[in-house]
């Protein structure tokens, strides 16, 4: 398939190159502040200190590369967002940016993002985030999401990386402790994903992308998405059982993974072509939620830990 002619079509040379707020639009901010406040909880729970105005200039490089590999994403996918309800509006399928300035400005924020972090903080943290740009833009977004079912189980190591990379920061170091922050939302993507592909199956549907409801069907996606949320909600306590996040934290994991389970069984429990989906679109709501809520009470374990000498 010849990217290049779909790309040109959507995106000619008269296009108007847009606004401030079209190239904010193609940052996808909503991720990137997913991705800016994981890699920080990495950053806060990693052992020794940064100095505040590098921690601050790791952050923003990072959300610099978050939100390149948000511009190559819309670059590449184009063809399919102008096809789908939900992404047709982006700048690229709207026609507010063109593609080829797209491409370039993506790129530029690559290497920039990953340049300013090498030179100023570490190189480890640099490689992780060029590493993770070239897996979203590359391996996910060129690959994995037109050729596979599983593509957003394995896409999603993507956005799993941010806390390992605020963790490098500190340390120059990979550890165990990150490793356990990766596979949290690393677990969590395949549940909050698949419970927005059941109601947006028929966008995915004339994309020809090949999510899990399109190709196996909603009951085979329902099972897969309890199976995940279980090993989410499991994920979610090992910092307490592995000592690095206290007690309080461990009640509140669990609480969140206990409800994560039962919206995912709730989700489950709807019968196969259900057309208002509510259950499933108060499971995506949730998700949101219990990621955010985990890592919010990760912090606040960091925190007590780290200015008053006692986890939590």
């Amino acid at each position: 398939m010849s990217m290049t002619n779909e790309h040109d079509g959507l995106a000619g040379p008269a296009m108007l190159d847009g606004d401030a707020g079209d190239y904010f639009a193609l940052l996808k901010p909503r991720v990137m502040s997913l991705v800016v406040f994981t890699a920080f909880v990495g950053m806060l729970l990693a052992p020794g200190e940064i100095h505040p105005v590098l921690g601050f200039l790791a952050i923003v490089c990072i959300a610099v590369g978050a939100g390149a590999s948000g511009a190559l994403n819309m670059w590449y996918d184009a063809d399919i967002d102008v096809l789908m309800g939900r992404t047709a509006k982006r700048p690229v399928p709207a026609g507010k940016v063109s593609a080829e300035t797209t491409l370039a400005f993506g790129l530029f924020l690559s290497v920039f993002s990953v340049g300013v972090l090498g030179l100023t903080v570490n190189w480890l943290s640099a490689g992780l985030l060029a590493f993770t740009i070239f897996f979203y833009a590359v391996i996910y977004t060129m690959w994995l999401k037109r050729s596979t079912p599983h593509n957003i189980v394995i896409g999603g190591a993507a956005g799993a990386f941010p806390p390992i990379i605020g963790w490098a920061c500190v340390t120059n170091s990979i550890s165990i402790e990150s490793i356990v922050l990766f596979s949290i939302i690393f677990l969590w993507t395949p549940a909050h994903f698949w419970a927005l592909a059941l109601f947006k199956s028929a966008d995915y549907g004339r994309a020809g992308v090949p999510m899990l409801p399109n190709v196996s069907g909603e009951r085979a996606t329902k099972h897969q998405i309890v199976l995940y949320a279980v090993l989410t909600a499991i994920s979610g306590v090992v910092p307490t059982l592995m000592g690095f996040a206290g007690i309080v934290y461990g009640i509140v994991a669990a609480a969140l993974g206990v409800a994560f389970i039962w919206y995912s069984v709730k989700t489950w429990q709807m019968p196969d072509g259900d057309e208002k989906m509510i259950p499933a679109k108060k499971l995506f709501g949730y998700s949101l939620l219990y990621l955010f809520g985990v890592f919010t009470a990760l912090a606040v374990d960091g925190l007590v830990a780290k200015f008053f000498g006692v986890v939590a």
